[in-house]
């Protein structure tokens, strides 16, 4: 019998200083089976850091095809690929071509993942990296409750996450180019 996805409720009150985004975000988001605390943490962090009101979550590890978020135009366009984790640069480079946009939120390895792609991608003019530190990710992903609830603000590129646990600051590290 195969695993059923986990549904998570958020609700999440984004002040993005750096953007001039003030939103309060509620929508429900599923967890695949294979999928860890840390990658889902990270989706939602990728979420807040490219918020806009079309941004919407794909099927990412249920289907190859699809990122863990993308944005599209009312014409179908594809205008943002969001990728999460440690992809190669034939992922990178295959992204790159089906969307105007491409960023991508590392975490993991990223140090030894850093040296072995991105010399490979980095002529590629629509990928952004970031790297997030390991730790802070790892502090901010223990024991996610199902109804997550967030305050986040991004104040000159710092993310400040307040909730049941306290207060967190994580930095994401530009590795390719900077966030739009």
């Amino acid at each position: 019998m195969a695993l059923s996805a986990t549904p998570y409720k958020v609700d999440i009150n984004l002040t993005d200083l750096d953007r001039g985004v003030y939103e309060t975000l509620r929508f429900t988001v599923a967890r695949h089976p294979s999928e860890t605390e840390e990658r889902m943490t990270a989706r939602l962090l990728a979420y807040v850091l490219w918020y806009s009101e079309t941004l919407a979550f794909g099927r990412g590890l249920s289907d190859v095809d699809e990122p863990a978020l993308w944005e599209k135009s009312l014409d179908g366009r594809l205008l943002h690929w969001i990728e999460v984790g440690l992809p190669d640069a034939e992922r990178i480079t295959w992204c790159s071509r089906r969307a105007e946009r491409v960023s991508l939120l590392a975490y993991g390895r990223v140090d030894q993942w850093e040296s072995k792609v991105l010399p490979s991608v980095a002529s590629l003019k629509n990928v952004h990296v970031a790297g997030l530190p390991q730790e802070a990710l790892a502090t901010i992903a223990k024991d996610l409750p199902r109804a997550i609830n967030w305050a986040v603000m991004i104040s000159e590129g710092s993310l400040f996450i307040t909730d049941e646990n306290g207060q967190h600051e994580i930095t994401p590290q530009w590795l390719l180019r900077d966030r739009e």
